[in-house]
């Protein structure tokens, strides 16, 4: 890693951004840098344009864009370089993403199964129950856990902390887990001993059960399928972006998905004008 790129990454550190956003911030410049054969403090305008365009998804152009962004932000700022080679740049669009929850009965059908072992039942409780991301639950504990009180203490995206009401089903499943420490402590990693599991294992361990189950969907599907089910459920849809620790409802949407008898009802609660009947109308327009 080049001199600028570790200091850069100090100081974010010492701005208090979450670690997990420095390593990805600092891997996407270094990408960028050796696929494009240049210094990381000397990419250009159009080398930029150049290696987003061709990259694989918006969403990615989208990610990638805003780590590019705020290190040329960066270098501007502490003089490193004059210019900010994005400054004239716009962020690329994102379509709008449809809802993709898994389905009740894919859900019911998975944790039906005897084959899905108790740590990947839980994982699979705190995603479709809590909402929970698979970063969030990697790094569950026992403490995290108020069964007196029914709530859970979650360390969110972007470092936000919050207290959520806690499932009648996590709250049993507390009963089988650690009360103290790590509830999916690693223990493939040398070097990780006594930390919790990395988010891919997470992801591994639901992909697998959900493999078993012949079921096409992923870890993520099931906070789809939580919002989805809050929404139909008949919560308002503030308490769902609450629950969900959304900053906005636009995001809120992404992962709700109104179905067709939503739909059929609210349409029904549109009262009709008073019309006269058509044979009236058409002998007026006769006459």
């Amino acid at each position: 890693m080049s001199r600028a790129l570790e200091t850069w990454a100090a100081t974010m550190r010492a701005e208090g951004i979450r670690e997990r956003t420095i390593s990805e911030r600092v891997r996407i410049v270094a990408q960028a840098a050796r696929q494009l054969d240049e210094e990381p403090t000397a990419l250009t305008r159009e080398s930029i344009v150049a290696w987003l365009g061709d990259l694989p998804s918006a969403g990615t152009r989208a990610s990638y864009f805003g780590a590019i962004r705020a290190w040329s932000r960066w270098l501007r700022d502490e003089q490193i370089r004059a210019d900010d080679p994005t400054a004239r740049l716009k962020t690329p669009r994102v379509p709008r993403r449809l809802p993709r929850p898994i389905s009740r009965e894919h859900l019911e059908d998975l944790l039906n199964k005897s084959g899905v072992h108790l740590r990947a039942r839980v994982m699979i409780h705190l995603a479709a129950y809590e909402g929970l991301r698979v970063h969030e639950i990697a790094a569950v504990r026992g403490e995290d856990v108020d069964l007196l009180g029914r709530r859970l203490f979650v360390r969110g995206k972007g470092g936000v902390e919050a207290w959520l009401p806690l499932h009648e089903t996590v709250a049993a499943d507390a009963l089988l887990m650690p009360r103290r420490g790590w509830w999916f402590e690693s223990y493939s990693y040398k070097d990780r001993a006594g930390e919790h599991i990395l988010p891919g294992s997470v992801t591994s361990a639901i992909g697998r059960a959900l493999t078993r189950c012949e079921i096409r969907a992923t870890a993520h599907q099931l906070r789809h399928f939580f919002g989805t089910e809050l929404l139909r459920s008949g919560v308002d849809v503030r308490v769902v972006q609450e629950l969900m620790r959304h900053a906005s409802l636009s995001s809120t949407q992404i992962y709700t998905l109104v179905v067709d008898d939503q739909e059929r009802a609210g349409l029904a609660k549109l009262r009709p004008v008073h019309e006269q009947p058509r044979s009236t109308i058409e002998g007026r327009k006769a006459a």
